[in-house]
């Protein structure tokens, strides 16, 4: 049975602090493309503490370990995602790029 795929979470998991464990596990399951929302009900946890994880802003470094560990486990489905930093607020136009819009 594969526990990154539970909605709901087991009596263990329920109300603990997130380890770098799950944050590893976390960000595999970004790249699987789980739902947050899913990810939220499987560690009962607020979305920010997801957002401090994919940020690094908890457990830094965590990425990268993850990234490993995906390679271990899915070997092969590395080019089918894209493993950067997540960005929460998306990119602005570059202000090279400014000058195609006409002004108004």
């Amino acid at each position: 049975m594969v526990t990154a795929f539970l909605v709901e979470p087991p009596p263990a998991v329920a109300r603990r602090p997130l380890t770098e464990a799950d944050a590893v596990d976390i960000w595999i399951a970004r790249w699987l493309r789980i739902r947050p929302i899913d990810l939220q009900r499987r560690y009962a946890c607020d979305p920010r503490r997801l957002y401090e994880i994919w940020e690094e802003a908890r457990f830094p470094g965590s990425r990268a370990r993850a990234l490993e560990e995906f390679q271990v486990r899915f070997p092969g489905l590395e080019p089918r995602f894209d493993p950067g930093p997540h960005r929460r607020v998306p990119i602005a136009i570059p202000p090279s790029q400014l000058s195609l819009f006409p002004e108004a």
